[in-house]
């Protein structure tokens, strides 16, 4: 009886202390978002019938444990899930693998080629060394006639010579093995490692099965260290076609797991890790104050333009009316936009391989064809250079997101720009660039500008000539802003003399002219006014 209970205890021991059962598991799909990614791996795995623990390798380095969901067939039930990096360390690597064993007997093989070659080399260098010394002695030996000493020498002359013939090709030989011993320890060190060394990541997973078999698995989770950002290619040939807009992203991932071949999605959505059940609140409306974007060192933002339009270095700013009549053109490059209230997503009809290595990897989404008017627009007190804008109404039907924009006009790179879709008007302004053919200045009119002095008061003019001429082609509608200075002071008045029939905000103190000019035609306005104050007050701003 004693040696039955034995044989029982030794027996549920050995059941108990089984090795777990590995796969790898395989990127099939990824959503990507702004701030993560959720992905979407398949394994099969080979069960016995009963309890079993499954090691699950290649998952990312960086996923969110508490978003593991495991897909599996009824008749298995999954216990637990855990995350590890390092739960392979503990076992040894499968000594009995036919790869593994065709790779040891190889380094065998070569191991004692390596030493043969290197005792038959070490045996030619002694022959070197013993010639050396005869030679020698034979120099000193008397009696030694001419015909023995050259008959000697002759013979060194040969066996030395053949001596190191062999030590070359002995070098040679052993240096060809030492590469091929290394390469066959890399191949060892791949196959003792694991079958994809690309993550450190690994699942382990207690699971009861009912029938032993292939049980295929699915595993989704969330995993950290991804996103995407959206930008954008404007090109226009000239002011009279419509805007060619290619919508890309620009995906990185670093989750310590290359993806091959998966099935993209990219999604402006914030993923969800919360497993609470979502409920609704009433939904109130609010209002935003809405700012211009400046973004130092690519995107200069002029005084007195208008909201919401951020202008670039390069070609050109608003301008024009040529308002394009026709609908807007889709050309689809392999990415399907959906949208609902909150978010946007795009499915991408291509499998793409995106590598864990920090890189930029460019999506094309959408290649669109926007129907636009365009104009220009110079405020030569800041800067006296004109900027072609593109003026696009009902915007909101093309999913655009926030980003930057890489401008194309007329063949040429005309710098960037940054597109903002939730601006408050209803319609959206895409700055071109500077336009070189817009020329502009602005001049101060010594004659009609001075100070003088009435009384106790202190009068100061000031009169400008603003000139701008048409170099292009084709007529341009431009629009030129100004500013004459306010007080809200009772002793400083200040006066507008002349304005040449501007649009006038006297709040403000705003001016703006509309000119259409013809090709090569120049047109001059003139803008004064008088500042009046105490002479005993410096006004400092003017």
């Amino acid at each position: 009886m004693k040696k039955i209970l034995l044989l029982c205890l030794l027996t549920c021991g050995m059941a108990f202390a089984q090795k777990p059962v590995f796969t790898t598991a395989k990127a099939v799909a990824a959503t990507v978002y702004f701030n993560g990614a959720e992905l979407s791996q398949t394994a099969t795995v080979n069960l016995p019938a009963g309890s079993s623990e499954i090691v699950v390798k290649n998952v990312a380095d960086y996923l969110n444990e508490n978003t593991v969901r495991i897909g599996a067939p009824s008749g298995l039930t999954v216990l637990s899930v855990q995350f590890t990096r390092d739960y392979i360390s503990e076992y040894e690597p499968d000594e009995t693998s036919p790869a593994m064993k065709r790779v040891r007997d190889s380094i065998t093989l070569v191991q004692k080629d390596l030493e043969r070659t290197t005792t038959a080399k070490a045996q030619e260098m002694k022959v070197i060394e013993l010639l050396d010394k005869n030679t020698q002695v034979g120099g000193q030996q008397s009696g030694l006639s001419v015909a023995e000493l050259m008959k000697l020498a002759d013979y060194y002359k040969a066996k030395r010579t053949e001596t190191a013939t062999a030590i070359n090709a002995l070098v040679e030989k052993e240096k060809k093995l030492n590469e091929l011993l290394a390469k066959l320890n890399r191949r060892l060190e791949t196959n003792t490692q694991a079958k994809e060394n690309i993550s450190n990541g690994k699942l382990v997973l207690q699971v009861m099965n009912e029938v032993a078999g292939n049980v295929p698995l699915t595993i989704d989770y969330l995993a950290q260290n991804a996103g995407w950002t959206v930008f954008y290619d404007l090109r226009a040939d000239n002011i009279s076609q419509p805007i060619n807009l290619v919508y890309k992203a620009q995906v990185v991932q670093q989750t310590g797991l290359d993806w091959k071949k998966v099935k993209l999605t990219l999604s402006s959505g914030m993923p969800n890790q919360n497993n609470v059940a979502p409920g609704l609140n009433p939904w109130f409306l609010q209002t935003l104050q809405m700012r211009e974007r400046a973004n130092s060192g690519y995107i200069n933002t002029l005084q007195g333009q208008v909201p919401g339009i951020a202008i670039t270095t390069g070609y050109g700013e608003p301008n024009g009316d040529v308002v394009m009549k026709e609908k807007a053109e889709y050309r689809s490059v392999g990415a399907n936009a959906n949208e609902n209230q909150l978010n946007v997503s795009f499915d991408i009809a291509i499998p793409y391989d995106i590598l864990s290595n920090g890189k930029r990897h460019s999506v094309t989404l959408n290649e669109i064809k926007l129907p636009a008017s365009y104009k220009h627009l110079t405020v030569p007190k800041v800067d006296k250079e004109a900027y072609l804008l593109a003026e696009i109404t009902d915007y909101s039907k093309y999913n655009l997101l926030k980003g930057e924009a890489n401008i194309i006009f007329e063949g040429m790179y005309a710098g960037k720009t940054y597109i903002d879709p939730l601006q408050t008007t209803d319609t959206l302004s895409l700055s071109m660039g500077r336009d070189k053919k817009i020329s502009v200045e602005r001049v101060k009119v010594i004659e009609k500008s001075g100070s003088k002095f009435l009384s106790s008061k202190k009068e100061q003019t000031f009169t400008y000539d603003i000139i701008v001429r048409n170099n292009k082609k084709e007529a341009a509608n431009i629009t030129v802003k100004d500013q004459y200075p306010i007080s809200t002071l009772e002793n400083l008045e200040v006066e507008l003399l002349e304005s040449s029939g501007a649009e006038v905000a006297k709040e403000t103190g705003m001016l703006q002219w509309q000119m259409k000019l013809k090709p090569g035609e120049t047109k001059k306005v003139r803008l004064s006014y008088r500042v009046r104050h105490p002479k005993n007050i410096a006004v400092g701003n003017l």
